[in-house]
């Protein structure tokens, strides 16, 4: 089992929309995945249209009142599993703050899930900030796909969340967390800044970079609203034929 942290601490770099899509691809392609949604916003939760029953979350596996089987739900695509979240997770960073091991309890969560080998892709969903949620899911991940809008402070915030894994991944965790890639999304053909930022980004980090691009699309962006991957709301549409094109590279580049 593979545990993948799709993370950055930008908001709005299609983080959530790439996570709920590859795992849509994933289970598409006969992978047994199972989405944990850690972020209190609860995107990833919505956009596979789930509804989370009181004390339903991830909030209280974190608490240790449950484990995380019983916390993991179905969803409308087969073999594609749900641990939802809820806006009070928020309030958990509090009680984390307080605990001897702050960036372990997700990790330790996990566990039984590793040494049973129900799935074999967990993909964390993280908040797009720095806090102790954040660094939760990267201790507990073994490798981290960040998402990158192509738009002008891209190269920015990558340079930021480039230093930022080694100190919450390798020196919070005691392990090392491997960047499995970048993703480039929001793709505006439209504009020459988009190919200009998926060129610097290709000069800085070449090996990093996935040679998929996610391109701006009306269709991805209805999709959540329906609480639909875009797989299964428009399975023809651009946006489908480009995750699915980006979940055999990153399958490939999983396994090598």
């Amino acid at each position: 089992m593979k545990v993948i942290a799709v993370a950055n601490q930008k908001g709005g770099v299609g983080k959530t929309t790439t996570t709920i899509n590859l795992a849509a691809c994933l289970a598409e392609q006969g992978k047994r995945v199972l989405l944990i949604d850690t972020d209190p916003q609860a995107n990833a939760t919505s956009g596979l249209g789930s509804v989370v029953p009181p004390g339903g979350s991830l909030r209280s596996v974190l608490l240790g009142e449950k484990r995380i089987r019983e916390q993991i739900v179905s969803t409308l695509l087969p073999r594609l599993a749900l641990v939802p979240s809820e806006l009070e997770l928020a309030a958990i960073e509090t009680t984390f703050a307080a605990s001897e091991s702050p960036f372990f309890q997700l990790r330790g969560a996990l566990q039984p899930l590793r040494e049973e080998q129900d799935y074999d892709i967990v993909l964390l969903d993280t908040p797009p900030s720095l806090g102790l949620l954040m660094a939760n899911a990267l201790a507990a991940a073994d490798l981290v796909l960040i998402p990158l809008q192509c738009e002008y402070y891209a190269l920015e915030g990558l340079s930021k969340i480039l230093d930022l894994l080694p100190k919450l991944g390798a020196v919070e965790s005691g392990k090392g967390t491997r960047i499995l890639g970048i993703l480039m999304t929001m793709f505006d053909v439209r504009t020459n800044l988009s190919q200009q930022v998926v060129e610097d980004v290709r000069r800085h980090v070449p090996e990093l970079l996935f040679q998929t691009i996610i391109p701006r699309s009306i269709r991805l962006a209805e999709a959540p609203s329906h609480g639909k991957p875009i797989t299964a709301y428009d399975p023809s549409s651009v946006g489908a034929v480009s995750y699915r094109h980006f979940c055999t590279e990153f399958l490939n580049r999983l396994s090598a």
